[in-house]
């Protein structure tokens, strides 16, 4: 489930809510009660690497046979 940015268009309050991808916008501030808050376009979030670890040889583009150096 993604956290979507809302922000208030007549306070300026700003919050996140954690929410599935099809569940209803949320229209009322919680700050002011007004019908005026607005879903924020995200930037999305980063790569997390979790685990026991990460070695180089992981992701390295293995050299391409046919090409000379």
């Amino acid at each position: 489930m993604p956290t979507y940015d809302y922000r208030c268009e007549s306070c300026g309050h700003t919050w996140e809510v954690f929410q599935p991808v099809k569940a209803k916008k949320i229209n009322t501030c919680p700050n002011c009660q007004k019908e005026t808050a607005k879903r924020l376009i995200s930037g999305g979030a980063g790569v997390i690497f979790k685990g026991q670890g990460f070695y180089e040889t992981d992701y390295k583009r293995k050299k391409d046979p046919k090409k000379k150096e």
